[in-house]
């Protein structure tokens, strides 16, 4: 029987700095569900600027940042771009939205290949 992983930890490659100047590098990532894609739509911050779907995408499903009671849009906002897209990635790695290629070299023929890895939490 498969289990099915809906969480995934990780680790922001700069991390939020908050207000009293403390950063937050680990955090959690659960799956995305229908609602969570659906329901930003009608928000008016993405009806005015379609660009901020990802803040709020990323908001509902990054449950936990270590040592912040709340992960918000606010706290979405304030992560360098390299933690964006960090975040924004794993996002469509975990929800099998893009293609995860790797190069590989065969041990005996020295030959490169690429290979599909299955998505996390796949069967």
């Amino acid at each position: 029987m498969s289990v099915l992983v809906t969480e995934f930890d990780f680790e922001l490659p700069k991390g939020y700095v908050d207000p009293d100047g403390s950063v937050h590098r680990r955090g959690v990532m659960r799956l995305a569900t229908a609602a969570d894609e659906i329901y930003p739509l009608k928000d008016p911050r993405v009806q005015n600027w379609p660009a901020y779907l990802i803040v709020i995408l990323l908001a509902r499903v990054v449950t936990k940042l270590e040592g912040m009671s709340e992960v918000n849009a606010g706290v979405i906002e304030g992560l360098f771009s390299e933690d964006l897209a960090y975040l924004q990635d794993l996002y469509n790695r975990v929800n099998g939205l893009s293609r995860q290629v790797l190069t590989v070299r065969c041990p005996s023929c020295a030959h490169d290949h690429e290979v599909e890895v299955p998505p996390l939490g796949g069967s």
